[in-house]
Order: C-alpha cells, then sequence, then structure tokens
C-alpha cells in the first residue's frame, strides 16, 4: 500500500472565516488618488487615454479631493498644468504657480486630507525633460544638467511646503535630489515635512497616457539617460538606499504590476514605509479592456491592486482610488475576494 501523501487544504469555510486568516487585505485608506490641475482652466476636461480621468479647475479638484476623502481615501499626488511653460522651469518653483495655488485651496477646502505634490520640472519645462538642458546641448537625455537641476527642484519643494504640502514627491531621477531638498526644506524651516521619493523609477513604456494627461513628452530624446533601465534589479536596491541615506522617509516603485519583483525586495530589504504607482498604461489597459467585455473592471482593478499590497505596497497611487474606494464600501461584509466567488 503507498505511503499517504498528506498536502495542505485550502480553507473551504464561511467568507468570515476566509476574511479572517486572509493574509493581505486591501483599504481605501491604502489608497492615493493622482490628480492634475490645468491653470486657467475654465471647466475640466477629459482625459481621452484614460477614461475617467480629467485636468481639472481648482474648483474641481476640490470637489473630487472631497468625494476622495468622504470615501476614506486618505490622500492625493497633485501634478499641476501651467499656461506657460520655459527653460528655467518657472511656473514649478513659483509661490504664485498652479500646484501652490492650489494647495492652498485644497488645505483650506479639505484641512484633513493629505496633499502630496510632484516635484518635478517636467510639466514646467518647454522642452520636456525632467531638469534644466545644458546650454548648446542638442536635447538629448544625456544633455540634462543634474547638478543645475538639484537647486530648481529644491526651491520647487519648498514652494510646496510654504503653501501647505504634507508630502512633497520627488519624480525626477536627478542624482541626489533627496539630499539637496531635505537641505533645503530644513533651512527654510519645514523640517517636519516629509519626502515621499520615487527611488526606483523605470523608463517605462507604461507612462504614456500620463504624458498625453500632463502635456510632457520631450520635445527632443528620452529619459532613459536619468530613469532607470526596466532591465536592472540591483540598480534600484542602490537607489532606494542611496535616497533613503539622503533623507527620504518613504520610497515609491514606479510602474506598480510590472516591477511586483522590485516591491517586494525593496519591502524586504529596507522595511520602511514603500508606495507602488499603478501607473496610466496599467489603468488604461484596464479601462479598454472593461470597455470591450473582456474582463470585468471591478474584480480585475481590485485584483490587481491587491496584488500590489500583497508585493510589499504600504500605499498605492492609482487613478481607479475613487472607483475602487466604492467598490470596496459595497464588497464590505461579502466574500473579501475580489474574483467571483465560482459556482
Amino acid at each position: 500500500m503507498p505511503f499517504p501523501i498528506h498536502r495542505p487544504r485550502r480553507l473551504r469555510r464561511t467568507p468570515q472565516l476566509r476574511a479572517m486568516v486572509r493574509e493581505t487585505s486591501l483599504a481605501a485608506g491604502d489608497l492615493i488618488l493622482p490628480l492634475f490641475v490645468a491653470e486657467g482652466a475654465a471647466a475640466p476636461t477629459a482625459v481621452a487615454s484614460m477614461p475617467g480621468v480629467a485636468r481639472h479647475t481648482i474648483e474641481s479638484l476640490c470637489a473630487t479631493a472631497k468625494e476622495a476623502r468622504s470615501l476614506g481615501i486618505p490622500a492625493i499626488l497633485l501634478f499641476g498644468l501651467p499656461l506657460a511653460k520655459d527653460a528655467a522651469a518657472s511656473g514649478a518653483w513659483s509661490d504664485t504657480g498652479i500646484v501652490q495655488e492650489a494647495v492652498r485651496t485644497l488645505k483650506r477646502a479639505s484641512p484633513d486630507l493629505i496633499v502630496i505634490t510632484d516635484v518635478c520640472l517636467c510639466e514646467y519645462t518647454e522642452h520636456g525633460h525632467c531638469g534644466l538642458l545644458q546650454p548648446g546641448a542638442p536635447g538629448g537625455a544625456s544633455a540634462v544638467h543634474n547638478d543645475r537641476t538639484l537647486e530648481l527642484l529644491a526651491r520647487t519643494a519648498v514652494s510646496h511646503a510654504r503653501a501647505g504640502a504634507d508630502i512633497v514627491a520627488p519624480s525626477d531621477m536627478m542624482d541626489g535630489r533627496v539630499g539637496a531638498i531635505r537641505s533645503a526644506l530644513d533651512a527654510a524651516g519645514f523640517d517636519q515635512i516629509p519626502i515621499l521619493s520615487y527611488a526606483a523609477k523605470y523608463a517605462s513604456a507604461f507612462y504614456g497616457p500620463f504624458r498625453d494627461a500632463a502635456d510632457n513628452t520631450p520635445q527632443n530624446g528620452n529619459r532613459r539617460g536619468y530613469q532607470m533601465d526596466p532591465g536592472n534589479a540591483l540598480e534600484a536596491l542602490r537607489e532606494v538606499e542611496a535616497d533613503l541615506e539622503e533623507g527620504a522617509d518613504l520610497v515609491m516603485v514606479k510602474p506598480g504590476l510590472p516591477c511586483l519583483d522590485i516591491l517586494s525586495r525593496v519591502k524586504e530589504r529596507f522595511g520602511v514605509p514603500t508606495a507602488a504607482y499603478q501607473v496610466s498604461g496599467e489603468y488604461a489597459m484596464l479601462k479598454a479592456a472593461a470597455a470591450n467585455g473582456w474582463i470585468d473592471e471591478r474584480a480585475a482593478t481590485l485584483e490587481a491592486l491587491l496584488a500590489l499590497r500583497r508585493g510589499g505596497a504600504d500605499l498605492i497611487v492609482s487613478y481607479a482610488a475613487i472607483d475602487a474606494a466604492r467598490w470596496l464600501e459595497e464588497l464590505e461584509g461579502s466574500d473579501p475576494r475580489p474574483l467571483p466567488t465560482p459556482a
């Protein structure tokens, strides 16, 4: 008689018991909603490649932020679209810039909302790069002047803090920018403002719809000279370590699902608060597939977000945050799994 093989069994129990022993959970409080605000806009305008996403006026921005907060979403990540761009990215660090004005209004309208501001120059430069270009250079990725950019990134972060931002989030991937921002914030009296660093940000093909929304596609060259090669994993760990040594309080991995391995390794190695960004391409693909009836949008979106939590994300930046919070509210008290229960 063959020796019996004892295999672990799945819990064939009630939904309540499955919820009690579930290893990973997803809640509205885990989500951050990214929002775009456009200077001088008379009305919000839809972003065609990102259904459900808009370039907001300050008024519609505040209304959407309030809706998110009412659903239990604690924070937004704010991107600004200026009326004019120039070589010095002056709209990024001006105290009367669109982000600065929006932050002041948001904090008056929703004092308990956590306002995180994206710190980068790409929406404000006429060439679309994340830093200043070296004089006389042709405008490719290698033309970005890292050290000259740091001063303006630091000025931008301080202007955001002065306006009332709760967290600043540098996304530019310039070397040394976290240290420069930390020093500038401390010197200006904002030593309590945390830095959420886009520490492992890959040069990804999944950013296309975002560039439509933010109007920040580089006019010449690309961003591969300062964003990470998707083939590199150890480099991501070095980048995260460097940002933490410079003073980052939280770190981010971007994009999300394509980088689950990086997310897991970052969380396991450093154990610090870690965010993942479910980027525009991920969001747009889910929306397109759902619109064609190929997937269940609610189930697929919640499964993707849950995977990011399982991979190590404490926080998830997602354009689907409001929808997800509503769906989670609908599912409360029912089977907690995002996928439909098999017959």
